[in-house]
């Protein structure tokens, strides 16, 4: 049986809301992907850290101080179900486990929090180009579609 199914409650308190964490280089910044699943509306806060020599180090937080060092060069953006960390000018000094952690206000089940290694030469470029090349298709019809929708409005004159 799933344990993601919410007939018993209790159950349903371990389910892990992050579903995934990725990291990826776009060009000088390291970008890391939380992907969330949202079970409620309650607002998100989140945590990005990185742990090395087996200390931790807050990078970008609504839950706690996040270090000087790092929070100058950091940045948080926030779609449906994804909370996005760039990391500026990143160097192998920035290497290390990073650790998303997100929790939902008055959510009984708690923080949730995932773990990633990343080290740069591992980490693969950000898949935003080959996005744009499969919705080329579409802003082309959108451009070709622009002069019709024009000639539409002529006529309506």
């Amino acid at each position: 049986s799933n344990p993601c199914l919410p007939l018993p409650v209790l159950q349903a308190a371990h389910c892990q809301m992050i579903k995934d964490l990725s990291a990826c280089l776009l060009g000088q910044s390291l970008r890391v992907d939380c992907r969330y699943e949202n079970k409620t509306s309650n607002p998100l806060t989140y945590e990005f850290s990185i742990t090395k020599d087996n200390r931790k180090h807050v990078i970008h937080s609504t839950i706690s101080v996040s270090e000087n060092v790092y929070r100058s060069r950091a940045n948080v953006t926030m779609h449906k179900n994804l909370v996005c960390l760039y990391l500026q000018s990143f160097t192998t000094s920035d290497e290390g486990v990073y650790m998303c952690e997100l929790k939902a206000t008055n959510d009984y089940t708690g923080n949730q929090s995932k773990n990633i290694t990343v080290i740069k030469d591992k980490l693969e470029k950000c898949a935003g180009f080959s996005l744009l090349i499969q919705n080329t298709s579409w802003l082309l019809l959108l451009l070709l579609s622009l002069p019709l929708l024009q000639a539409v409005d002529f006529v309506s004159l």
